[in-house]
Parts: C-alpha cells; structure tokens; sequence
C-alpha cells in the first residue's frame, strides 16, 4: 500500500435529518480531506423513499443515492470556505421505529473495497456493531477507530426496566467495540467508559459561529454595541434536553431573576407542556419554535444558559462560545472541554447558578483569542483526532529487544491466548446476529440480514451469495 492514506468514515445518520451523527462525521470527512494529503470517503445510510418520509424533515425524500448525495455536498459547501474533496458511498439501512434510529442492512464493510480498505472510522461504534453480520472490521481494515457520540445508557434507564435494560447494552457495547476496533475516542467523560479508549473532544464548530465571533470582537474593539439582547436557550424541545432543569431554577428565583428575560427556542414532542410551564412564571420566559443556531436572530444575544446534563458534548454550547457569548453551564463530565474559555462559567449548584447568571448580565464577554478560536475549530479537531487515533502507529506488533528466554515464550502464549480468546468472541457475535430469531429478540428490525429487493434496486447491488460461501467469507 502506497503513503498516501485512506479513511473511510462510516456514520450512522445523513442529511437532511439535522442530527450529530450526519452532521459532525460529515465535517470530519470534509477537513480530513481538506490538504489533499488523504483520500477520504463519507459512507452513510440510504433508506427507501418509506423509510425517508419517516426520517427526513419538511417532506425532503430522494429517489436515488445520487440525488441525496447532491444534498449533502451542497449544504456542506455552503458553510466552509474550501471545496470538499471526500467522496460519498452509501450502505443499504432501515429505520427503526422503536429505537428512533437508523441500522444497517447486510454488510456493510462491502461498501469499501479491499484494496481501499486502510483506517475505518465507526461514528458510533457500538450502534454500527449491534447487529453486525459480516467482514470483521479488524481484519478488512489495517486500524478501526471508533468515536462515541451518545450516551445510550442514560436513554434507556428512562425506558420501562430502563436498569436491567442498561445492564445489557452497557455488556453489548463493551464487547462489540472490543472485537470490532483498534482504539475508541470517547467525545467526553459523559460516555460509557469502553476499552481501548481515551477522552477527547473530536469535534469543532461550523466556521460560520467563528466568523460571527470575529464580527462581535471587531464591534468590542470600535466601541460599538455588540450584544443588544440578553438570555436565550436552543434545543430539542423534550423535558431531557435541559428545559425542566431550567424552568426549575427561574421557578425557585423568580424573585431574586426579576429582571431576567429569557427566549427558549426549539421543537419537539413536550413544547406544548414546556411552554405551559413557562407561562405560569412570573419572569418573562418566552417560548418560540426551533431554528438553525446560524440564524442571524441569534447573533445579539449576550448570554447562553444550557442547564442540561444528557448531552456528550453539547454542540449549541460550542456554538455560543464561538460567537463570544456568555456560556452558563452545570459542572458535568459534558461540559469538561468548555472549561478552558473564560465565557464558559460553570456552577455547581443553584445559587451559583443564580449569581453567575445575574453577573453574565451584567458584564460583557471576554473576547477571544486567536487560539481560543482554533480551539473551538475543525481545523484543531482534526488535529486532535489524529493524536487520539494514533494513525500512525505500527500495524505489526513491536519487536521485542532483548527478550529474556522466559518472557519471550510467555509474551507469545499471552498473545495467542488473547488473540484466541477474541477470535472466539467474534465467532460467538456472528453466530447470534447472523439468526433471524436472535436479531429480533434483541431489537433489530425483521430481515435485515441482507438487503430487500428494493434497497439492491436503489443502490445497484447485486443478489446476495450463497449462504456457504457468505460463511466462508465472514471467516476471512
């Protein structure tokens, strides 16, 4: 295999759902890309025009791959100030009504060919993995990196028997990452602590929040009003994603906050139960319906309050910070990262809360500096997740100097014993997601072990290979 090296990024979601997993591993592939010096490919799901009228907002649906791949080049062109490079593939999925995600359908290791196959990176692992029926990663690939983007474990103990239910994924996930990659990147200490793995924060903002930044400072530096309104909150419109935690704390110091205005903004199944809530304060807290955080409308506001601790890595907190506002947040593992900038204040109970939030008010932000700024781009987050990734290690085992001639035997037999060991894990996962009734029992949508006839139509593949030869394949 030649220097030049090549990544293929495979993700769980795709433009145009507005979600993080199409959004971040969209970036990722546009700025690993970005000097010419990689080959990069973006693999994402397609889904039948059924599937698309459940998924995709404002009745968007494309009636070919290629359609939609136009979609996502357009809108990622429109926010960098470069032209992408990476190319796009597209692995047959379905949606799954009951986990309100997208899952593969069939192998989708396929959708890079052998002699492409260098550095997979999995967008969340363990959702890629739970069903999994095919080429093992590790072999197919010379090094698999896996980026946890969702803290499962936190959904599911809301579901009904919502602890045993955690008991088992936190198990799967454990053991589907372990066999499937080389090294996990844990967004924040708010994920499921995994083996192999290591916390850091992967992911920048949209340069458009840092071009909003440089207008604010230049405006602090003439003297002019830059920040003409006060506090706002953005997001899902569900009680999780923050708004009970908030509407909670304006409720027990509406006294002490009289003055404090408060905009929420978002969609979502509880907005009408949100904004019930809100209209019984007596503070003014008034409840519109979501837009993009880019909108100019946000551009004024002085002060950013995101009480939620469900999040990783809260991507609209990044965003504020980049436009040079006043970012008020809880002390939580989520929130680690944002620490390092001045406008980031952190409380760690609620009358902190209520004093870093009438201070906020009161002053101006920080401006920020130049690093401070690359800090918070993608630039410095591709930079990081080649540090955190170790691309560049050796893909052979080191070479042992010096062995004494009792480690050396006892160094081989503890590598085999694993290695085995592993080998028969992976045997062992294979076996159960390649049984209908086993796949069903533990969640996966009905026959999805290869792709239907409508899906291969779509996507141009060809009928599945004889079961006797598929096992001798996923063997390899």
């Amino acid at each position: 295999m030649s220097a030049r090296r090549h990544f293929a990024v495979f993700t769980t979601a795709s433009l145009p759902w507005m979600t993080g997993t199409s959004i971040n591993p969209l970036f990722r592939a546009a700025y690993l890309a970005k000097d010419g010096g990689r080959d990069v490919t973006l693999v994402i799901p397609w889904l039948s025009l059924r599937d698309q009228e459940l998924v995709y907002p404002n009745k968007i649906v494309f009636d070919s791959p290629l359609e939609q791949e136009g979609y996502v080049r357009r809108w990622i062109e429109e926010r960098v100030d470069f032209r992408p490079s990476f190319s796009i593939k597209f692995y047959p999925a379905k949606f799954s009504k009951e986990m309100r995600s997208i899952l593969p359908v069939g192998d989708i290791t396929e959708c890079i060919p052998d002699e492409m196959a260098d550095i997979a990176v999995l967008e969340e692992p363990e959702h890629l993995n739970w069903y999994h029926h095919g080429r093992r990663w590790k072999n197919k690939f010379r090094r698999v990196i896996g980026v946890i983007h969702t803290n499962y474990l936190a959904y599911v103990r809301r579901e009904k028997n919502g602890q045993v239910i955690a008991c088992c994924l936190r198990y799967a996930n454990t053991w589907v990452t372990r066999i499937y990659c080389h090294k996990i990147i844990r967004l924040s200490g708010a994920t499921q602590d995994l083996p192999k793995s290591v916390i850091c924060n992967v992911h920048g903002v949209n340069p458009k929040f840092l071009e909003v930044g440089r207008l604010k400072l230049k405006q602090l530096q003439n003297g002019e009003a830059s920040f003409t309104k006060g506090a706002y909150y953005i997001g899902k419109m569900v009680w999780s994603k923050g708004y009970r935690e908030l509407l909670d704390l304006l409720s027990k110091y509406q006294s002490r906050l009289s003055d404090l205005e408060v905009d929420l903004y978002g969609s979502g199944e509880d907005s009408d139960e949100i904004q019930e809530s809100a209209e019984r304060l007596s503070l003014a807290v008034n409840v519109h319906p979501g837009r993009d955080h880019a909108d100019p409308l946000f551009h004024d506001y002085k002060v950013f309050i995101n009480p939620s601790t469900t999040d990783v890595v809260c991507t609209t907190s990044a965003e504020a910070l980049a436009m040079g506002k006043i970012v008020i947040c809880a002390n939580h593992p989520s929130n680690e990262f944002f620490k390092q900038f001045p406008n980031c204040r952190i409380y760690n109970n609620d009358e902190e809360f209520v004093q870093l939030t009438l201070n906020a008010l009161a002053e101006q932000p920080t401006p920020l500096t130049d690093m401070q700024m690359y800090d918070l781009s993608w630039e410095a987050a591709t930079d990081r997740f080649m540090e955190a990734a170790e691309i560049n290690l050796p893909t052979a085992e080191p070479r042992i100097q010096q062995a004494s001639k009792t480690y050396f035997p006892t160094f081989l037999r503890t590598r085999k014993l694993k290695q085995s060991l592993e080998d028969a894990s992976v045997y062992l996962h294979q076996a159960l997601s390649g049984l209908e009734v086993t796949r069903c029992a533990f969640g996966a949508v009905p026959k999805t072990l290869q792709p239907d006839e409508q899906l291969r139509k779509d996507l141009g593949l060809a009928s599945p290979p004889k079961r006797k030869k598929q096992k001798q394949k996923l063997m390899t």
